[in-house]
């Protein structure tokens, strides 16, 4: 079944209009790794050389057994090798992307929404004992990608027509129809996506521009180095003016 047929809209292309590699190297670089980890772990469990069982996020195990892992391999697995893990590649990778294009070409600004986002849910996991923490992730960037994109149009499986604010809880719906289960993790990303969302795209505007989610200083120069120096000593403004051609 073709991804964008089920779901498609504005803001990204058919992964079918690129070759495999092209497209793989057009993604932008933390959507491209997170992308490459969840596969990577899918197929290393379907091969049993690991095992669900050393991937989840547990207090104890991590900061008692010192299982330090587990923070990030429980936002890397989806499960095994079927077409629920494509599904959720899928929307992994493209909205992601879309988010991560959106906000410059420093990676700075999203992987501080990344950095936000893990730590608020492995905050909230023991209490809403959610050992995966995945899905919970691709919905935060799902729900604020789709309330920036309001006006954007999308189809469900050809017959469902509605525009991106409502995507998350379509989502949330199919996944209770297909698992037979509320999908507390999509609730639990759902409601850190809002928070991030409020605080970046609505704070602002009602407090004189103030944006206490960007990402601090210390942050952004960590991947918005400065221009290498050239050496090349400033010139003189007296002697600049003096080469200059005389305007008749």
């Amino acid at each position: 079944m073709d991804m964008d047929n089920m779901l498609g809209g504005g803001g990204g292309g058919a992964i079918g209009q690129f070759p495999l590699e092209q497209w793989f190297y057009e993604m932008p670089v933390c959507t491209r790794y997170w992308t490459t980890a969840t596969i990577a772990t899918s197929v290393l469990v379907q091969c049993h050389v690991i095992t669900p069982f050393q991937l989840f996020y547990s207090f104890r195990a991590v900061f008692v057994k010192n299982q330090y892992w587990r923070i990030l391999t429980t936002f890397l697995y989806f499960g095994p090798l079927s077409l629920d893990l494509l599904f959720h590649v899928f929307f992994l990778q493209r909205y992601s992307r879309l988010l991560e294009e959106s906000s410059g070409r420093s990676p700075a600004h999203f992987s501080w929404l990344l950095l936000y986002a893990t730590t608020l849910l492995l905050t909230l996991s023991p209490m809403l004992s959610i050992p995966f923490l995945g899905s919970a992730l691709s919905s935060s960037l799902v729900y604020i990608w789709s309330r920036r994109n309001p006006e954007t149009r999308l189809s469900f499986l050809g017959l469902l027509v509605f525009t991106a604010p409502y995507l998350p809880w379509v989502l949330m719906a199919f996944s209770l129809v297909l698992h037979g289960t509320v999908p507390k993790d999509e609730i639990c990303g759902v409601i850190v996506g809002h928070i991030w969302y409020f605080f970046s795209d609505v704070y602002p505007s009602l407090h004189g521009g103030q944006r206490p989610l960007d990402p601090p200083q210390f942050w952004r120069n960590l991947f918005e180095r400065a221009p290498p120096d050239t050496g090349a000593a400033p010139i003189n403004n007296e002697i600049a003016a003096a080469a200059a051609p005389e305007v008749r």
